[in-house]
């Protein structure tokens, strides 16, 4: 299985900035120490012909001259740098890899070890979000999938970090090729939310059982309003911030919850046979380590469905 990582590219940050910039590399390095199986690269960067997918042209040159305004910089959360362009283009570019690998590449599951920025719209950055990710590398998809087989690719998006997907979901909403299901705290940023596809809100202190039979009920939604045109691509925002010791999270989900959630998803799409690119999203914990801790284990589930995946075992013994 490959992951992608962008963390090399690291912004510089006041002291006491509350992103926990330091994760993706303990991140990376978890997963190389603990999951051998899967192969870690460096993402590549999006070109502005590719962030001009689901980006406002006007955006994305503002960003990459450095003439955002205060109000914009305040907005997403970070300084402007050259450092947080190139951060940036590199998050969206392992999310294209990684859907590049699980599509075209007929690996079936693959990996941003960064990425979800889903607060990102077309014409403006938010809550720590530059870009959006998935909504390029979707669009990206779509295009090359186009060209490859003279048919529509349709996209399913599972968000399931904390916080609604109000840049994706914005996006998305007239577009009928691409279905937003996203679960978050009802009470949490942002406290504007956008409409999505399916939208399912959680009370402040919800646990592990709400929450799964939650998710139950919305996979089962999406099958019922997709399966006359079934997705052929997923991405999955496997946030570990709903985890109970998230700083930013109100919900009270525990360890073991968040693996069964990403057990359930996985499952899903398996049973279904669609690829899915995964990232990693939000993931604010009190005790950094245990953020960690949360997401390399999605990776060693992913991995483990991978395996599972059509030829990837014969593959995986070859190699």
């Amino acid at each position: 299985m490959r992951a992608f990582h962008s963390d090399h590219f690291v912004l510089p940050l006041p002291p006491g900035h509350t992103f926990p910039m330091s994760k993706y590399r303990l991140l990376r390095e978890a997963v190389q120490a603990s999951v051998p199986a899967i192969r870690v690269m460096e993402a590549p960067p999006a070109s502005d012909g590719e962030l001009a997918l689901a980006h406002e042209p006007a955006w994305i040159n503002a960003v990459v001259e450095g003439s955002t305004t205060a109000a914009q910089q305040r907005e997403i959360g970070f300084p402007w740098s050259p450092q947080m362009v190139e951060r940036s283009r590199r998050s969206v570019g392992a999310s294209i890899a990684a859907a590049r690998a699980a599509l075209l590449g007929g690996e079936g599951v693959a990996a941003n070890l960064a990425g979800g920025t889903h607060h990102a719209y077309a014409h403006k950055g938010s809550g720590y979000c530059v870009f959006n990710d998935v909504a390029v590398a979707a669009r990206l998809m779509q295009a090359e999938w186009h060209r490859h087989h003279r048919r529509l690719l349709r996209v399913l998006v599972i968000d399931l970090d904390v916080h609604q997907g109000n840049g994706t979901a914005s996006i998305f909403q007239e577009d009928e090729s691409v279905f937003t299901l996203s679960l978050h705290g009802a009470k949490n940023f942002p406290f504007r939310k956008e409409r999505s596809d399916l939208d399912l809100e959680l009370p402040d202190g919800c646990t592990d059982l709400h929450y799964l039979e939650t998710l139950d009920d919305a996979l089962r939604e999406v099958d019922s309003r997709m399966g006359g045109s079934p997705p052929g691509l997923a991405f999955y925002l496997a946030g570990a911030d709903p985890h109970e010791n998230d700083r930013l999270g109100r919900l009270k989900l525990s360890a073991e919850g968040l693996a069964e959630r990403d057990s359930r998803v996985l499952a899903w799409l398996h049973q279904r046979r669609i690829p899915v690119a995964l990232s990693m999203a939000g993931g604010y914990g009190r005790d950094l380590p245990v953020t960690v801790q949360i997401q390399a284990r999605t990776m060693a589930l992913a991995c483990e469905t991978w395996q599972r995946w059509p030829g990837q075992a014969a593959q995986s013994l070859r190699a």
